[in-house]
């Protein structure tokens, strides 16, 4: 039996409730015959089960020893071979893509109740970049927002698909193809799609019910195509590109978009009037009689054709225009301006 360490007891009877030594009992020591005398078997105690230690000291563990076989952690935190970290995130991804997938079904199956509910369009611009906008303003992380704008690009114009047949007829007088490759990086680029080497073509198309909307290339003062939207029925919905910042590589070429249908408003808008004027009406005059209605104007583009007994014009106005504006009768024309259409400002501003 041990001894107990201390060298002197100082109470004839141990007052520790616990014993910090379990199963070393200590004797009676010799030169405490008192205590001796009173306890047989010269013990203070008997011996009992051994009881954990009670004390305010922290106990201090010792980690287990690490086999000389097991991998240590690596500073991510993660255990085992880069192989089986590899593997384990490729699962992780596996996942995340099938809550991907569950969502965009659920979504189109949204779209399908959309399009039976009867709305007048199944495209719907405004609607697209007020969308985009709001995804934009939220977005961290280091996935980059054009590539963000590209996925939600594609989806909407698979969606757009979705409710019903939807053709592009392009204007497209570029060599390379700009107009086309402009079309598709809106549009989708597996929607059906036809190019054409002249405007008339192309609204031609749109006229006659083969192609849903017409790219056409922005209007200048040579380029007459705009004045066809002098009469009913067609009207400017978007302007492209709507992602303004262009990598390098993209097109450069700048394009409206028009439908059968006016445009729907987002919260950043730009308006088109058409204007039939006294041929010698003059650019500044113009400006000043749209600015006196209240309106505030932008780009204006005026055409006088040889022999024509009136000119026209083409201008844009700050905000989202209806038909039963009440500046229009405000502007000094020979006759009541035309609301063209209009388009959302782009990601980036109007170049």
């Amino acid at each position: 039996m041990p001894v107990c360490p201390l060298p002197v007891c100082p109470l004839p009877v141990c007052p520790l409730p616990v014993c910090p030594f379990p199963l070393r009992w200590f004797p009676v020591r010799p030169f405490h015959p008192q205590i001796a005398a009173t306890h047989a078997g010269g013990y203070l105690f008997r011996p009992s089960p051994a009881r954990a230690m009670s004390s305010p000291a922290p106990i201090e563990t010792v980690p287990p020893a690490t086999s000389e076989t097991e991998e240590p952690a690596s500073p991510d935190g993660w255990r085992g071979s880069p192989a089986a970290r590899l593997a384990a995130l490729r699962g992780e991804l596996d996942s995340i893509d099938d809550a991907i997938h569950d969502l965009l079904m659920r979504r189109a199956g949204v779209i399908e109740a959309v399009a039976r509910s009867g709305k007048r369009s199944a495209l719907r611009p405004g609607r697209e970049a007020s969308i985009i906008r709001r995804l934009l303003a939220r977005h961290h992380g280091t996935l980059p927002p054009q590539a963000l704008y590209r996925m939600w690009r594609e989806l909407l114009a698979a969606t757009t698909s979705m409710q019903g047949g939807f053709t592009l007829a392009v204007c497209d007088p570029d060599p390379g193809a700009a107009y086309t490759q402009l079309a598709r990086e809106q549009y989708g680029a597996l929607t059906p799609l036809r190019a054409h080497h002249s405007g008339s073509q192309a609204i031609a198309d749109l006229a006659g019910g083969t192609a849903s909307i017409a790219i056409l290339p922005l209007p200048s003062e040579t380029e007459g195509w705009w004045t066809t939207l002098l009469y009913p029925d067609i009207h400017v919905v978007a302007r492209l590109p709507f992602w303004s910042v262009r990598p390098e590589g993209s097109p450069s070429v700048q394009a409206l978009v028009v439908a059968p249908f006016p445009p729907d408003p987002s919260e950043q808008d730009r308006s088109l009037l058409g204007l039939e004027l006294d041929e010698d009406m003059s650019r500044a005059r113009l400006t000043g009689a749209i600015t006196a209605a209240g309106f505030a104007p932008g780009m204006v583009l005026l055409r006088r054709d040889p022999g024509a007994r009136a000119a026209h014009a083409l201008v844009e106005v700050i905000g989202h225009v209806g038909a039963d504006d009440p500046r229009l009768d405000a502007v000094a024309a020979m006759r009541r301006p035309l609301v063209l259409g209009g388009y959302a400002v782009p990601i980036g501003g109007a170049a």
